[in-house]
């Protein structure tokens, strides 16, 4: 009677909810970073000349038009373990979309227990032992769960969305694999560079020494000339080892990225000796370019998107569940299977309410709520962010370019004075310490010519890092 009674209150309330998806409406709030004017706007350093407002190209690392690191990339993106781990969770995510679409849909339970044996005599009142005989029990059973409230409907929502963050991480994953194997084929090859100049130096230094040991043969010098000389070519042959270090590190992790052993690296590279060089400026954009590109940004909205639908689930707590129910199937004894007296069905609703005591479901609204603004500000967080990155590495690339420039007229200055300090010596016209300080200065900025160069390539890879291309490629 209490259950018919509260039946019949709760139906007029179901009647007129019926349809209502309770909670929220996702769309991305007004105060959102990515709102403002400004996060769209062109990048403040893109007006320097080594830079263009040209789009993005997908697969950027072809601007450095080198065959090389085109086949190391693809290999990365078939065999690299990163990109494998973001696949398999974006299959999972994928799994759980369905697990939440297959609660909108009627579910189905078959049964069958045979069994053989008696019934207690006793207990069935009967003096005697009743006789073995064989049993069974098959059912069918088919339930629905209505969908009153859209707490189902939310749910999918949620699992679709937490779905595409997977996809942005998976391209994220993407981007970072292309822009470390291109860190790592240009560090290798910048090594083999400075290895080269370095060897070079010392092969001048050599020579330098056995001049010296001459004109002190000649009695022209002082042995105190050739222990400096001496010393000098030490010093320089001291600074290849730790290039030679770097070198076979870049090659180690080159190999690890596309999915190979360290023993196996790619042996094309271990005798670069020529810094990859970009064709053309680089073509950057604009803010809002970057904001729909990077993956990081995506995957923090989605995540947002996820968290407002969860609202949605929470409040459907609130309100009662209701179940529709169908049964049915036979028991008896085995011999009688089939027989008119052995079938038997069902069918009504379920109807499931926590009412009045709703303190659980609020509790649980609330945690949703306060979700959804972390998530809010994570996503904030991550549109500044890669707004920061952006104006940074292109701040850092464009001084590096400055600097490296000065760098190279200096080697060229070093050069001139290195050869004319040779030539002054060489005829008694400058003492051995000026022409030893002449040799030292310009393999010191031969060096560092070499090390900017290096520095200039990994700026690069920095860059096209922040902007976030590179995923666009990938198979859906």
């Amino acid at each position: 009677m209490r259950a018919r009674t509260l039946t019949s209150a709760a139906l007029p309330l179901l009647l007129a909810a019926c349809g209502t998806v309770v909670g929220p409406n996702y769309k991305l709030p007004e105060q959102a970073v990515i709102k403002r004017p400004d996060a769209a706007a062109p990048f403040i350093g893109a007006s320097e000349k080594p830079f263009s407002q040209q789009p993005l190209p997908g697969q950027w690392w072809r601007l450095y038009r080198d065959s090389t690191l085109d086949a190391l990339i693809d290999q990365a993106f078939t065999a690299n373990t990163d990109l494998r781990v973001a696949a398999a969770n974006l299959a999972r995510a994928q799994a759980v979309v369905t697990e939440a679409e297959q609660l909108g849909r009627p579910g189905v339970d078959v049964s069958a227990a045979p069994a053989y044996g008696r019934a207690s005599g006793a207990a069935m009142g009967v003096p005697h032992a009743l006789p073995d005989h064989a049993s069974y029990d098959a059912g069918l059973r088919v339930s629905y769960q209505l969908d009153l409230f859209g707490k189902i409907a939310r749910a999918v929502e949620a699992a679709n969305a937490d779905s595409d963050s997977a996809q942005a991480a998976s391209d994220l994953a993407r981007v970072t694999v292309a822009a470390e194997t291109t860190r790592a084929y240009a560090e290798a090859c910048s090594n083999g560079q400075q290895i080269a100049i370095a060897r070079q130096s010392v092969a001048l230094q050599d020579r330098f020494v056995r001049s010296t040991a001459q004109r002190v043969k000649l009695g022209r010098g002082t042995a105190l000339d050739n222990s400096r000389a001496l010393g000098q070519l030490e010093q320089l042959r001291a600074a290849v080892p730790p290039l030679e270090a770097q070198r076979r590190g870049a090659l180690y992790r080159l190999a690890v990225l596309t999915g190979e052993t360290p023993a196996h690296f790619p042996q094309a590279v271990a005798g670069c000796e020529k810094v990859p060089q970009l064709a053309t400026a680089i073509p950057v954009g604009d803010g809002a370019a970057l904001l729909r590109r990077r993956p990081d940004i995506r995957q923090a909205e989605r995540l947002l998107a996820a968290s407002t639908a969860r609202i949605g689930v929470a409040t459907a707590e609130l309100y009662p569940q209701i179940s529709l129910g169908l049964s049915a199937g036979s028991t008896g004894a085995l011999s009688g299977f089939g027989d008119a007296n052995t079938w038997r069905y069902s069918l009504g609703p379920l109807i499931s309410w926590s009412l009045p005591s709703t303190g659980t479901a609020r509790m649980h609204i609330a945690q949703a709520e306060a979700g959804t603004a972390a998530s809010l500000a994570r996503f904030d967080g991550v549109v500044l962010n890669a707004l920061r990155e952006t104006e940074t590495a292109l701040s850092n690339y464009a001084r590096e370019l400055d600097r490296h420039a000065a760098l190279k007229a200096a080697r060229n200055q070093s050069a001139l004075a290195s050869s004319q300090a040779s030539k002054l010596y060489r005829f008694g016209r400058t003492d051995f310490l000026t022409t030893l300080d002449a040799e030292r200065t310009l393999a010191s900025n031969e060096a560092a010519v070499a090390a900017s160069s290096a520095k200039l390539a990994s700026d690069q890879v920095t860059l096209f890092l922040a902007l976030g291309g590179g995923w666009e490629g990938a198979a859906k």
